[in-house]
């Protein structure tokens, strides 16, 4: 391509070309896998544009459609699995302009994808109201880039995955085809856009559910051993008079990679990390006693989020958990797991067990098609591919079902080794060049490149 050709196409557009700008936004935390670091490293986009409209964004469509230009869509750059690394150079389309509010009635916020969610909460908070869910990399993902690159977080507890019916009602889509257009989706519609890295169009809005405003407490809960956390998570996590957002159970060894909690949970003591309502911390207590635990840290969520001097306690839960390794230690990687709802327990202790000192493990409870099961993100020593191919395997040999993050197409990483037929109809109409994130989706072949105008 000419990238001039393409931008002066784009008058009203702002563009940014600086290498070391367009590098930086050609990067997510594909790093934390030594088998994407090794891929993906270097790779970047030869601009970058930011919309701040839909109609900029159906300039961008347009162009992009007449000059055969590649286009990668990033929001807040959070990702894991290089979502938001161009693999064919091109253009990436900068979200982070369309970030307002549009309106909330009705228990639904309709919001610009390239909304901070951070800042979305608190605007939210202001009218008493919050999100239902939202992932470890709050403060700084966008509210686009968690429905179409990510499958879950904190709120999952109760509302389960995104791809849940009622989690995400609606948005807003620029297409591809032939002539590009804008697409109102509604309910089912809305499957072609989640977890599909953009590759089926270029989200612009969203219709997400919101809730009543609860004052959340962050609460670390010891006990002696792993099994004995694990079996106090997965009680609270079913407790339906409970309110709880999160529920998490941490291996003891990776207690001391923890800022703040390091110094006030007992030495070799496993922990629950959870958020409860207020009106339940002395019934978690409770609970907890009769099984052996103890809270050991306590704190209002929102102050602590709001205090640049302090930290959540969900930035160590989910993937935040390898991150707060990964800070200390660059040579650890991690896996996305998910353990049979039915005998639960029993599967956990037979990993645990198999794996022994070699892997650390962490739990997150989640809503499973009604019924409560946990994911798992083991943290180890990275060794040799080899290795990892090896521990992916006894993981699956045993009925646990893994996500490998440590591919970066949509089939590689599914638990299936494939996509839903609908996901690879949509970019089939939506983006029939391929255009939109290619080499993401290894299943699609693209129409021939037209001829540029």
């Amino acid at each position: 391509m000419t990238l001039d050709t393409f931008l002066n196409d784009l008058p009203h557009v702002a563009a940014q070309t600086e290498p070391a700008i367009v590098k930086r936004k050609s990067r997510d935390f594909y790093w934390y896998s030594p088998a994407l670091k090794a891929r993906l490293h270097g790779l970047a986009a030869q601009a970058v544009v930011m919309p701040r409209t839909t109609d900029d964004v159906l300039d961008i469509a347009r162009a992009a459609r007449r000059h055969n230009v590649p286009l990668t869509v990033r929001g807040g750059g959070t990702g894991n699995y290089g979502q938001a690394v161009p693999l064919q150079q091109g253009v990436i389309v900068d979200m982070t302009e369309m970030n307002r509010v549009l309106k909330v009635e009705h228990g639904v916020a309709r919001v610009q994808a390239g909304a901070n969610i951070l800042a979305l909460d608190r605007e939210l908070r202001g009218q008493g109201l919050e999100i239902r869910m939202f992932p470890s990399t709050k403060r700084t993902a966008s509210i686009g880039g968690f429905y179409c690159g990510g499958s879950g977080g904190i709120g999952s507890v109760r509302w389960g995955g995104l791809s849940n019916p009622g989690n995400l009602l609606g948005a807003r889509l620029v297409s591809l085809a032939a002539e590009p257009e804008v697409q109102d989706l509604r309910d089912r519609e809305v499957f072609c856009l989640q977890h599909a890295y953009g590759t089926t169009g270029i989200v612009t809005e969203v219709d997400v559910p919101v809730e009543p405003v609860i004052a959340w407490q962050d609460l670390a809960i010891g006990f002696a051993d792993f099994a004995a956390a694990t079996a106090f998570g997965r009680s609270l996590a079913m407790q339906p008079g409970i309110d709880r957002k999160l529920v998490s159970v941490i291996d003891a060894r990776l207690v001391p990679y923890f800022p703040h909690l390091s110094d006030v949970v007992p030495p070799g003591h496993a922990i629950v990390i959870a958020m409860v309502a207020p009106a339940a911390v002395a019934v978690v207590d409770d609970l907890a006693r009769q099984q052996n635990g103890s809270i050991c840290y306590r704190a209002a969520m929102h102050e602590a989020e709001d205090d640049p001097t302090r930290m959540p306690l969900y930035e160590l839960t989910w993937n935040h958990t390898t991150l707060q390794v990964l800070k200390k230690d660059r040579s650890f990687t991690y896996l996305q797991c998910l353990h049979p709802a039915q005998d639960m327990l029993e599967s956990v202790d037979t990993m645990t067990r198999l794996l022994g000192e070699e892997v650390m493990f962490h739990l997150e409870f989640m809503n499973v098609g009604g019924q409560i099961a946990c994911a798992g993100l083991p943290v180890f020593r990275f060794t040799t591919q080899d290795r990892l191919d090896a521990i992916i395997a006894l993981f699956r040999a045993h009925g646990v079902s893994v996500a490998n993050p440590h591919v970066y197409t949509l089939e590689d990483g599914s638990p299936r080794q494939q996509i839903a037929p609908e996901l690879l109809a949509a970019k089939q109409r939506n983006d029939p060049m391929g255009l939109l994130n290619p080499g993401k989706m290894r299943s699609f072949t693209p129409v021939a490149q037209e001829t540029p105008a």
